[in-house]
């Protein structure tokens, strides 16, 4: 019996303590992306520390440009892998809906990931696709506010 009741009060300090650590953290979250502050740049992006949720156009560009992730992840989108170290101006009209039918069947979580992944393979998305992934990722941030 005495072992039940130690056993039940470090599950309950435990929890208390998850649970303030938790809530501790959101609050960060919540007065960070409240108000911008002086060190924010003219799009409302925090300075260098920010991490990117890959929602925003803005950081979305940023994220793709830089080395935030090294490791290349397929999207079932081998077939891609021919278009490497090609000008993005050049695709047919097939190769153009190629690009196109991969991203309008990608989950909205996976088109940031699928973006930063043909960049690490150096594959240049065609304009109208990329103006398409921008548009997409813009409704999906416009969704969750």
């Amino acid at each position: 019996m005495i072992a039940a009741a130690i056993i039940l009060a470090i599950l309950i300090v435990g929890g208390a303590l998850i649970y303030i650590l938790d809530n501790g953290g959101r609050r960060k979250e919540n007065t960070s992306t409240q108000e911008p502050t002086n060190n924010e740049n003219e799009t409302g992006e925090s300075a260098e520390n920010e991490v990117c949720c890959g929602m925003h156009i803005t950081c979305e560009k940023d994220s793709l440009s830089t080395a935030a992730s090294t490791e290349i992840i397929y999207y079932e989108d081998e077939e891609l892998d021919a278009y490497a170290n090609r000008s993005g101006e050049d695709y047919t009209q097939e190769e153009i809906e190629q690009f196109r039918d991969i991203l309008l069947t990608l989950l909205p979580e996976d088109i940031a990931g699928w973006a930063r992944s043909l960049q690490l393979r150096h594959i240049p998305l065609p304009p109208e696709v990329s103006d398409e992934l921008l548009l997409i990722v813009r409704e999906a941030r416009d969704k969750s506010r």
